[in-house]
């Protein structure tokens, strides 16, 4: 069934980077002064370029080089300019026979139509490809405020520092590690969360440096915890989450903590377990079947799904990531409707819910629908 199901989504994920790509070769062939006359030249260059984040993810897994980081940092941005320039191109081919109908342009005029059509994609593409790099690698930190109204031991305030999606990988290394740990260092938590996908997928570009030792958080007086996203599970959960509690961080496994005062944190398995032969995770309700429900009771769930059962089962907050924010433009309008809080900050009865756009990335090192970042969550309890 894993298999079968792999299978599925391989061949739909593969048809759909075909076709892409088959259209943009067909414009730019049609459109490029040129191209026909050096046709071997245009078909080879295309190829290798819609081909390298395919190549680098093969030689990834199989043997992890800065030959492979090369292909996948490249062949990613030619990813990002594919969706940019299919969209941009069939717009323009549904806006000239409207044109051509209502008489504005002429026959004569579309070759002329097709070739500044294709350039002014092409120059629009790569200045949103450039300013999504910016964006990228400079984080912020987004700050809430957040009352639980529920008695501690003392505890007055929880300062939480949360992160989710570093994708430690062959695009995130040491100088972003670097980097997020000095900002983390700089708001001074009192609790440290790592919301899952701290690796990427695949182990090798992560082992091949050890990358996991350039991080450096702050001490915490109520701890370090993370829990798995699923792409611990894509890289291998018996190798990634070893890795992880390597470098001393408590990997929440379906399971709760207490934290000094009485405040219950629970950890949960990503939801994608399932697919990778491992069953179901745990019902939330099981996992806190010991709680406190007069004290607080914070949970870490990567995706963002379900909150309805955080509500039922009186979780105060959930803290989740997954959704990049849709990462790109436009995309980031789709995961709006996809999840009911696909970014920011949500209230469903009793329950709040709070979801990072994270701090790493997949695929291109681009983020174009949204700003990488760290969360800071304030918390007050009332006693």
């Amino acid at each position: 069934m894993k298999n079968h199901q792999f299978l599925i989504f391989f061949s739909i994920v593969f048809t759909i980077y075909f076709l892409g790509n088959l259209y943009i070769f067909i414009k730019g062939y049609n459109s490029i002064p040129g191209a026909r006359e050096h046709r071997i030249l245009y078909f080879t260059a295309f190829i290798l370029l819609a081909s390298m984040f395919v190549i680098g993810k093969i030689l990834e897994t199989n043997h992890s080089s800065v030959f492979s980081d090369i292909l996948n940092i490249t062949g990613g941005f030619w990813l990002a300019f594919m969706l940019y320039a299919f969209l941009f191109l069939l717009l323009t081919d549904i806006t000239v026979p409207i044109l051509k109908l209502t008489g504005v342009v002429g026959p004569e005029s579309l070759p002329e139509i097709r070739k500044w059509s294709f350039y002014g994609t092409t120059v629009l593409s790569l200045l949103l490809i450039a300013g999504g790099f910016i964006n990228a690698v400079i984080p912020k930190v987004t700050e809430y405020n957040v009352t639980i109204e529920k008695k501690t031991d003392g505890v007055d305030n929880l300062r939480i520092v949360a992160v989710s999606d570093i994708h430690l990988g062959s695009i995130i290394r040491k100088r972003s590690m670097r980097k997020l740990s000095a900002m983390m260092h700089e708001l001074k938590p009192e609790a440290v969360f790592l919301l899952g996908d701290i690796v990427d997928g695949e182990m090798g570009p992560v082992l091949r440096g050890d990358l996991l030792q350039y991080f450096d958080p702050p001490e915490s007086v109520d701890g370090l915890f993370a829990i798995t996203g699923n792409h611990e599970f894509i890289g291998n959960a018996g190798r990634t989450i070893p890795y992880i509690e390597s470098h001393g961080i408590r990997v929440l496994k379906d399971e709760m903590v207490v934290l000094p005062g009485g405040v219950q944190l629970i950890g949960r398995i990503d939801r994608d377990s399932r697919r990778h032969s491992l069953g179901e995770r745990l019902p939330l309700g099981e996992i806190m079947k010991d709680a406190d429900h007069t004290r607080p009771l914070i949970v870490l769930d990567h995706q963002p799904v379900k909150l309805e059962e955080a509500e039922k089962a009186g979780v105060d907050l959930q803290l989740s990531g997954h959704t990049h924010n849709g990462q790109f433009w436009p995309l980031n309008l789709i995961t709006k409707r996809l999840y009911e809080v696909s970014y920011g900050y949500l209230r469903k009865g009793s329950s709040q819910f709070i979801v990072s756009s994270g701090f790493g990335l997949w695929g291109p090192r681009i983020r174009s629908g949204s700003r990488p970042e760290v969360l800071l969550i304030n918390v007050s309890f009332s006693r």
